[in-house]
């Protein structure tokens, strides 16, 4: 059995294909459909079945894309069993952002579901989970989304300065320069949910602020939403000064992976000892992501539990 899908998108059908064509493979393997490109739309070829099931999945992810809403196949497989489920999912959790390309913002797993719902009731709410659990970027959607809905007046983004084997002295320019490598994650999230000239002009109008933490000692951070990253590479002395940095009517998201520190000299990771400190604190949340919440590419659930087994043993 052969099905045309009139859909003739370039948009979608981009975001539909992937890279290299993968998520296409991947429906064409899992449905054992062929999936064919043509001028009038897409063509669905198998068993009258699966032929069906891929048209209807397809037909979903149109619908959504064109109210700005983008997921895979795959995630729609994993995630929702029926159109009940996906539509109680998208009123629920949804965060809406100012880029005309993804107007909103989703967590796609249990954990991340659990890490919105977070700072959505605390004030303060520590995330710490693997690379690829998405971290960062539900924090900074949901930053975005304050800020344009004026709950707060700036978005203030900072980072320890300190990477494996590296020295920021060594590297040209002034501060900002030398941390600009350092805070690209922060920067690439932020331009997937913005347009750059807002983008410019908040930067230099200091409605968003890019800092090194050490910056932020002396201050009182008021009616604004802080994401500190990567928290794993902070002494216990920096974390602290951070937290007593929040003020009134303001938000604080600290993110971290325990497992890859770069504190030198073996110096105790002031995460892990803040989690045993501030635990027993009503109104700080703590949410742990595991390799389920990975979203990046499959391999990186098997790279991260590979070496989880590799240290069990030793």
């Amino acid at each position: 059995m052969e099905k045309l899908i009139e859909i003739k998108d370039n948009e979608f059908i981009k975001s539909l294909f992937g890279v290299g064509d993968k998520n296409v493979k991947e429906l064409e393997k899992k449905f054992k459909v062929q999936i064919i490109l043509r001028s009038e739309g897409i063509s669905v070829k198998g068993g009258e079945k699966q032929v069906e099931k891929v048209a209807n999945l397809l037909g979903k992810m149109y619908e959504l894309f064109k109210r700005g809403i983008v997921f895979t196949p795959k995630e729609l497989e994993l995630n929702f069993s029926s159109a009940t489920d996906l539509d109680d999912y998208l009123q629920s959790f949804r965060i809406k952002v100012p880029s005309p390309k993804k107007r909103f913002v989703f967590p796609k797993t249990e954990g991340q579901k659990k890490y919105l719902l977070a700072m959505k009731d605390y004030d303060i709410t520590f995330v710490i989970g693997p690379a690829g659990t998405g971290k960062t970027y539900l924090a900074m959607a949901y930053a975005v989304n304050y800020l344009t809905n004026q709950k707060v007046s700036r978005i203030i983004l900072t980072r320890p300065a300190i990477e494996a084997g590296e020295s920021l002295g060594f590297l040209p320019g002034d501060m900002y320069q030398k941390l600009g490598p350092y805070l690209r994650p922060l920067y690439d999230a932020l331009y997937d949910m913005m347009e750059p000239d807002t983008i410019e002009e908040y930067l230099e109008t200091g409605v968003i602020e890019i800092a090194p933490l050490a910056y932020m000692r002396g201050r009182t951070l008021n009616n604004a939403f802080i994401i500190l990253d990567e928290a794993q590479n902070c002494t216990s002395e920096q974390l602290k000064m951070f937290l007593t940095r929040l003020g009134f009517d303001s938000k604080t998201v600290i993110t971290g992976d325990i497992t890859q520190s770069d504190l030198p000299g073996g110096k105790p990771i002031g995460l892990m000892e803040a989690v045993k400190i501030l635990k027993p604190i009503k109104g700080i949340k703590f949410v742990y992501l595991t390799k389920k919440d990975v979203v990046r590419h499959p391999l990186i659930q098997k790279i991260i539990q590979a070496y989880e087994d590799f240290y069990e043993k030793e």
